[in-house]
């Protein structure tokens, strides 16, 4: 049985040796953190119905477990300085919802016990120093790690995130821009007996907060809060637990201060590996190996799943045209997800006055017309749907 080399144990390499295991490639995981590393953070937050779908097709059961745990919730509002402009509540789902909310270290938990479960050989602690491609028969990759030790597989899929050794290694850029200014992120545990609506709330100038933007998305056990931060603004002054204490009632209401999970900052990252495999088609990049996004529109992990599955599909198929048709079409998908976030990013954090006179406009309307308030809504995230080479699907 041919050997499949998979690097990194995050969401995305998780998901690509479930899906090479579902087709029945023996496969290695090679992780460098240590077996029960801590994993902090919220992270990723959304796993949406498309994502949902393939994680179901590679494990028959994982949708269930997932949304079983997570949160889907009904309620999404949008504020403009403080008034409301759009409230919408959907009824609950029938089949598998259109999203579910967790922690990234939950789903991560899920899919290593599906992977376990598999079959898939894990090797922790093993931190990937050097890759080597045999072009001639017969074709393998090896893979280094910095004690030394070598592995090798028919292929290798790199989801060694945005810092890959293996991307570097194969000496693919990563092309692409980075926003002005920067995003704080927290994760707040609820208070017991006086949890928050479960509702998706986004505040566009919110008037407590200096007239800087924040949304709050509920997951199992908590909520995330995002604060958009000026281009002048200071990470000590938004960016820290402590400053977090001082900003973070005004967002949600008192007693949440001493409630904080953990806060991280964020840019407007917006990069794209040049290629997503390498000359001799043995090497397949996905997830943030070959492609970082921000957080707004969930379509990091979401994107980084499907890269994973298709990665799998070529793999199976086992021909250098299969891993140049995945390279492809996944890098397609990416530029537009890049395109889509910087949609998003140009609402959001707009450099021309006029898109803030559209959005003042839009906010005076929305009572009389709702299609003002749905794109208040709805601008933040930029557009879901329209990349040719999804397949079908949204990523």
């Amino acid at each position: 049985m041919s050997r499949v080399l998979v690097v990194g144990a995050g969401p995305v390499g998780l998901s690509a040796a479930l899906a090479l295991r579902a087709k029945n490639l023996k496969v290695t995981l090679l992780e460098a953190d240590p077996e029960g590393r801590q994993r902090s953070g919220s992270r990723a937050l959304f796993v949406h119905r498309e994502t949902l779908e393939l994680l179901d097709g590679m494990r028959p059961g994982l949708a269930a477990e997932i949304t079983g745990y997570g949160q889907t919730w009904h309620t999404k509002r949008t504020l403009y300085r403080g008034r409301e402009v759009y409230a919408r509540t959907f009824p609950p789902p029938t089949g598998i919802p259109p999203f579910t909310s967790l922690r990234q270290v939950d789903t991560e938990r899920f899919l290593l016990a599906a992977c376990e479960d598999a079959g898939v050989e894990f090797v922790w602690g093993a931190r990937i120093a050097g890759v080597r491609v045999n072009p001639d028969p017969p074709h393998h990759v090896a893979l280094t790690d910095d004690d030394g030790r070598v592995w090798t597989g028919t292929h290798a899929v790199a989801a060694d995130g945005a810092r890959s050794t293996v991307r570097r290694e194969l000496g693919i850029a990563m092309e692409g821009t980075h926003g002005d200014g920067f995003h704080v992120v927290v994760d707040v545990a609820d208070i017991p007996g006086a949890e928050l609506p479960l509702e998706r709330v986004f505040h566009y100038e919110h008037p407590e907060l200096g007239g800087r933007s924040v949304m709050r998305v509920p997951f199992t056990g908590g909520f995330q809060v995002d604060l958009q931060c000026r281009d002048d603004d200071r990470q000590e002054e938004y960016g820290t637990e402590e400053a977090v204490r001082r900003w973070l009632p005004a967002a949600v209401g008192e007693g949440y201060d001493e409630r904080i999970l953990w806060v991280s900052t964020y840019r407007f990252l917006r990069k794209v590996a040049a290629s997503y495999t390498d000359p001799d088609r043995r090497v397949l990049l996905v997830g943030e190996a070959a492609h970082l996004f921000p957080p707004f529109g969930a379509r990091g992990m979401n994107s980084g799943i499907a890269d994973a599955a298709a990665a799998a599909e070529a793999v199976a198929t086992g021909t250098p045209d299969a891993i140049a048709s995945f390279a492809e079409l996944r890098r397609q998908a990416g530029l537009f997800n890049s395109a889509a976030a910087g949609t998003a990013l140009d609402h959001l954090r707009p450099h021309r006055r006029i898109v803030r006179v559209k959005q003042r406009a839009a906010a005076a309307l929305a009572p009389v017309l709702p299609r003002c308030g749905a794109w208040l809504e709805n601008a933040p995230y930029g557009p879901r749907h329209g990349s040719a080479a999804a397949a079908g699907r949204t990523y």
